[in-house]
């Protein structure tokens, strides 16, 4: 099987064609669901409060991550800043919410790149993506032209535009969304957008569509496909049964996930109870039960 990324077998002159697409957007930016149609490169701020160019908080070889992304030599990740999700439960929410990072140039963020391929990571992940594909894009152009030639994994909160998914079809060789609720009051309540299940199973199938399910080489390295987290939530809010049921009767019965058992309450989670708890075993032996029921490739602990 060939497993040369994807961004390798597409025109360069598509690439900059997507990223010029993508920067027109920023006029009037409409990259995320929320189509906020504020003017960022005129520094106006919209939900995200991102700018227009891309903000990291940090990068390295990340051995936290599922081990089909880790192997031996560790995840190539950046961290954004900013998020188009308002988590009250956020684990990184200094960088989400208070946006602790540094504005980053095309050129830089193209260097940080090939920096963590030289280091030997077996892909370059990027967290929190979503409020700056226009500046990823950007950066893949001079990265490609430098040699960069690892999959590229699409990190995201699962709220995401169909429309944005498809500049990165043929560019993006993993997708690693979330898919955080089933239904819509648990995802006003604990996320801000009511639409969330609706736009994250939209985001699923275009994702599947395009890159299909997992596939890892001879020695278990992710190459290609799509990997779900779904993190269990106190008191079933996350209202895991039916995201099972969703990957695998409308996704695909071969559908790789996460069920993560990691939850503890950070951020503002003490004023939003259940969520002011942790997970018990109970709850997250039954959410696994339930996908192994249904037949998912269940990857990590």
């Amino acid at each position: 099987m060939d497993f040369t990324p994807s961004y390798l077998q597409l025109p360069l002159s598509e690439m900059e064609q997507r990223a010029m697409a993508a920067q027109r957007r920023l006029a009037a930016c409409t990259l995320c669901p929320w189509k906020c149609v504020v003017d960022r490169p005129q520094g106006e701020r919209g939900h995200c409060r991102a700018p227009a160019g891309a903000v990291v908080s940090s990068f390295h070889a990340h051995f936290g991550e599922e081990p089909p992304l880790v192997g031996d030599a560790g995840s190539g990740t950046i961290f954004f800043s900013h998020c188009n999700l308002d988590c009250v439960f956020c684990q990184n929410w200094e960088i989400s919410h208070l946006a602790e990072g540094e504005e980053t140039s095309t050129l830089e963020l193209a260097r940080i790149m090939l920096v963590l391929q030289g280091r030997g990571c077996h892909n370059i992940n990027l967290v929190t993506p979503s409020p700056h594909v226009a500046a990823i894009l950007q950066a893949l152009l001079p990265a490609r032209k430098q040699g960069l030639k690892i999959p590229l994994v699409y990190n995201s909160g699962g709220y995401e535009s169909v429309a944005t998914l498809r500049l990165l079809e043929g560019i993006v060789d993993i997708y690693l969304p979330d898919f955080k609720y089933a239904e819509a009051d648990a995802a006003q309540r604990c996320s801000g957008p009511r639409d969330y299940p609706v736009r994250a199973r939209r985001a699923l199938r275009e994702m599947q569509r395009q890159v299909g399910d997992l596939v890892m080489d001879e020695q278990g390295i992710a190459r290609r496909g799509l990997l779900v987290r779904h993190l269990v939530l106190p008191g079933g809010l996350a209202g895991t049964k039916e995201v099972v049921r969703f990957l695998a009767e409308e996704i695909s019965p071969n559908c790789a996930v996460n069920i993560m058992g990691q939850y503890y309450p950070a951020y503002r989670a003490e004023r939003y109870p259940p969520l002011d708890r942790r997970v018990n075993r109970k709850e997250v032996e039954e959410a696994r039960a339930f996908a192994a029921a249904a037949g998912l490739l269940i990857v990590g602990s």
